[in-house]
Parts: C-alpha cells; structure tokens; sequence
C-alpha cells in the first residue's frame, strides 16, 4: 500500500502543480482567447494529415510544433532553429521524445504499482514532391521501452485482476521498430498510400483523443475500445485511403498478423497470417473536420495465428464532434466475434474539453465492456471510468495526472471495484 500512496500523492502533486500554473496564466488566457477560430480549433489546421491519427510520425511532429504552453521556454530554441534550417534545406525532419507513465492500484493479488519509460526517435523525410500536396515521404521511429519495476504499467491490469490495460505502449519491450515506410499522397492529396512496416494504429479506428502519449492512458478508450484484435501496434503491411467527394472518405489495409517488433524482418510474412481492415467514414468538412467531426464504421479480420490464436472478425463504430471550439463528446463501440480480443462486446462515451487552444485538454470516459467468452470464458461485464488532465507546462514539457474506477473487475469475480491511479510525463525535444 506505500507504493499506492506515493503514486497517489505524486497524482495529486501534479494536479494542484497544474492548477496553480492555470491559475497563474489567466492573463495569458485571455490573451489566448483572441486567438482567430480557425486556429482555436486546433486539430483543425490544414496542415495536418487526414487520414492519420494524431500521434503517426508527420501529425505528432506538428502538433508538437505548435503547442500553445503556459511557459514558452527558450532554452532549446539553437538546436530547435537547427533542425527547423535542415528540414528546409533537405525535406529531413526529426524529433525525440522521452515519456514516463507511473501507476498504481487500490488493492491487487499481487503486485500494486508499476512504471516505466520509453524514448523515441521519429521523423519523415520528404524526398518526392517535395512541397507539394502530393508528396512522397520516408517514415521512420525507433523505441526503447523499458520498465522501472518489476512489471511494466501495460502488465498492472491483469496483475490487479483487470481485464485491460494502464498504458498500452508501456512495456518492457526493450529496442523495437515501429516505423520505417513509405508514405505517398496523390489526388492532390486527397488520397494516401503507405507501405512497409506500419504503426498499424495510425490509421485504424482513428478519433482525436485515443493516443496513449496525449489522451487517455486507457486501453478501452484507445483503437478498437477493446474489442479490436490487433496483434501487434506495428508490423510489415499496407494501406490506402482517401476522400470520396467533400465529405466521404474510405481507407482500407493489411498487416503481418505474427509481427514482432523487436525482431522486424524475421520471417516475413511468416506463416501468411494476416489483419486486414477497411472503413468507411464521414466527415462533414472533408480534410478540415477529420479531427473535429466524424463518423466511421470499421469491419476487420485476423486470420488464426502460429501460436494458435482463433480467427475472428468485428465492427467498431465511432461518431465525435466539437462543440464551441472547446467540447469535443464522443461515443464509440465495438462487436467482435472469436478472435483474441479483450471484448467481444463494447461502448465507449466521453468527452473531452480544452480551456486553451494546444495547451492542454481534460478528459473523461466510460466503458461498458463484456469479455471476450472466446478468450476468457464466461466472465461477468466490466465498467470502466477515466478522467485526466494533460497540461502543456513548457514548450517541452507536458504532466498528465490520471484517475480510473474499475467497476466489477472481471478477473477478480470476489471485488467488487478497483481504483488506479497514475501520471505520465512527456518530455520533447
């Protein structure tokens, strides 16, 4: 229980540390808030790839560009005008990263806490087109992610008696690939091909706050809301997408179903087992309203696995809009049949809201999820709740202190609840 307490403490450090630096930057807020509507949306700027969720290669690079902090700190500012002189130059462009999520729970069978890191080093490199709305671009992001305890906060669910995940990506993985493709626009760059070793993630079930770097730490929130069977975040494939007239768009694709990311190029294709994906979608402003208003149907197959994971097939919807340049609510669910998913049944409803444009936004979820009876049996259905608070303090630095309830955690039928709490903390260069 020490090891709860701490992380409660450093949750709760965090959120009155945030608060105190919003408080201290009402003048700034109000000077924020004469900001013109097209940028106080945020998401919404042109530059910004439809098609593509936020945290893929060419999107995080520019939304960490164009952060709106409480602090505007100059002390990478050289190395920063450096970087931005070389992409100009070449078409080359890179960032680092380093993010810490810490976790704890309210009671577990075994163990109560667990941490870790993962630093990344990602980029795109324009080298057809350059320039232009149909560019050709080489993507890459390597990772080390490694744990501080003796499990990783992606493992503390199930140790707790969760059917779920605290924070996907933040394993014990050690060095992976998880990006190196290409990446084509064409149709004036209403349409886009990629192929190679994809962050399947980046185009699949896509909505503005399912990034476990930036939005919620929980799994249920993120791509498929649990009753996706992806078998891997990464791995050798293909896909292509694009708009159809102003406000339809249609994507569709396919991955190596036994990738391994620390082992990339073992055994291509081995087995022949693949996960394929297509989705149809509607956004009513075409490319300026992906990340505001959409609606989407995604059907996908995974094909039975080497290591004996069953077949299967699902759908997963997923509908969201802005609300006054602030609001942002959403509903999301997710039908899955065999597989190895975590559900086979699945609604997700939230909201999330930001008080200043790109400085930051609160969210807050509910799940209703029935485990997957092909994977786990007959287990009883699992709510989830979460709320956090990411707050962008520096130019590099951004805290997110989270809060989870966990109603009926199906992996223990004798508790009757389960409390989580964590923060992550995002370090960019």
């Amino acid at each position: 229980m020490k090891s709860i307490s701490f992380v409660s403490s450093v949750c709760v450090l965090a959120a009155l540390g945030t608060f105190a630096f919003t408080v201290q930057a009402s003048e700034v807020d109000s000077q924020a808030s004469e900001v013109d509507s097209e940028a106080s949306e945020g998401l919404s700027d042109s530059n910004l790839r439809p098609l593509l969720s936020t945290d893929e290669v060419e999107n995080q690079i520019i939304l960490d560009s164009e952060v709106n902090p409480l602090h505007k700190s100059k002390i990478l500012a050289p190395m920063k005008e450096w970087r931005n002189g070389v992409a100009e130059e070449t078409g080359f462009n890179w960032s680092l990263d380093y993010t810490a999520l810490f976790m704890g729970v309210s009671d577990s069978p075994g163990e109560d806490d667990a941490s870790s890191g993962m630093v990344r080093f990602f980029g795109f490199w324009d080298l057809v087109n350059r320039g232009s709305p149909n560019k050709g671009s080489l993507n890459f992001k390597v990772e080390n992610r490694h744990s501080y305890t003796d499990i990783p906060p992606s493992s503390l669910g199930f140790e707790s008696g969760y059917l779920g995940l605290f924070g996907a990506p933040f394993s014990d993985q050690g060095t992976r690939l998880t990006n190196l493709d290409w990446k084509q626009y064409f149709a004036d760059g209403d349409w886009v091909f990629v192929g190679g070793f994809l962050y399947v993630l980046g185009y699949v079930d896509v909505y503005a706050v399912s990034s476990p770097w930036t939005g919620f730490t929980n799994f249920m929130f993120a791509t498929g809301s649990g009753a996706m069977d992806l078998p891997n975040d990464a791995a050798l494939g293909a896909a292509v997408g694009g708009l159809i007239g102003e406000s339809m768009y249609v994507q569709a694709g396919f991955s190596d179903a036994n990738s391994d990311p620390t082992d990339p190029f073992n055994d291509v294709w081995k087995g022949s087992d693949f996960f394929k994906w297509i989705e149809i979608g509607y956004t009513p402003r075409g490319r300026k309203s992906f990340f505001l208003e959409k609606a989407h149907l995604t059907y996908w197959h995974v094909d039975e696995r080497e290591d004996s994971t069953p077949k299967g097939w699902g759908l997963n919807a997923s509908w969201h809009t802005t609300i006054g340049d602030k609001w942002s609510p959403f509903i999301r669910g997710g039908y899955t049949e065999g597989s190895g998913s975590l559900l086979d049944r699945t609604i997700s409803a939230g909201v999330s809201y930001q008080h200043v444009p790109k400085r930051g936004v609160v969210g807050f979820g509910f799940n209703w999820g029935r485990p997957n009876e092909t994977t786990y049996g007959d287990l009883d259905d699992q709510y989830t709740t979460e709320l956090f608070w990411r707050y962008q303090v520096t130019t590099e630095l951004a805290i997110t202190p989270t809060i989870q309830f966990i109603r009926d955690p199906a992996l223990s039928p004798d508790e009757d609840s389960l409390w989580a709490f964590g923060v992550r903390v995002r370090l960019v260069l």
